[in-house]
């Protein structure tokens, strides 16, 4: 049976400003604790290259494959590890409900024969990863907005 671990904030700015940030994937180094390094288009079937900064865990790089897009709305992407025993798909989705303001949800399904084992025995850290990146997500949108008004 999946896993579903998920975190999400309201944020204080504009559906395009979020999105700005979401798309700008090289640009994550300068704001996004959780993946410091990112190299990829968003295209689906497209993979990425990432650094994964899990609070007390090793630095990782992952490689997910984009699974789905839509601008404005969301990212998702499909991470299959251990020789396909261990597989999540993993979404960054704005919710606009205002003009100038969003639900950002960040979250991951595990499923496959060791994932949602691994997501119990990773969920404080995963959803602490989760938690900071929303925090990140949140300040820099809501500066780049009060920059702009």
């Amino acid at each position: 049976m999946a896993v579903k671990l998920e975190r999400r904030i309201g944020i204080q700015a504009p559906d395009e400003i979020v999105w700005e940030l979401l798309s700008d994937v090289p640009g994550w180094a300068t704001w996004n604790p959780l993946y410091p390094r990112a190299e990829g288009e968003i295209r689906i079937g497209h993979r990425w290259d990432l650094d994964l900064a899990l609070p007390g865990q090793t630095l990782r790089t992952i490689k997910p494959v984009i699974l789905d897009w839509a601008p404005y709305d969301h990212i998702h992407w499909r991470l299959d590890m251990m020789r396909g025993w261990m597989r999540t798909v993993r979404f960054l989705e704005i919710e606009k409900m205002g003009e100038e303001n969003v639900i950002f949800s960040n979250g991951e399904i595990f499923d496959g024969w060791l994932g949602p084992s691994a997501a119990r025995r990773l969920r404080r850290p995963i959803l602490d990863g989760f938690e900071a990146l929303n925090e990140a997500l949140k300040a820099r949108a809501e500066a780049i907005w009060a920059e702009r008004k």
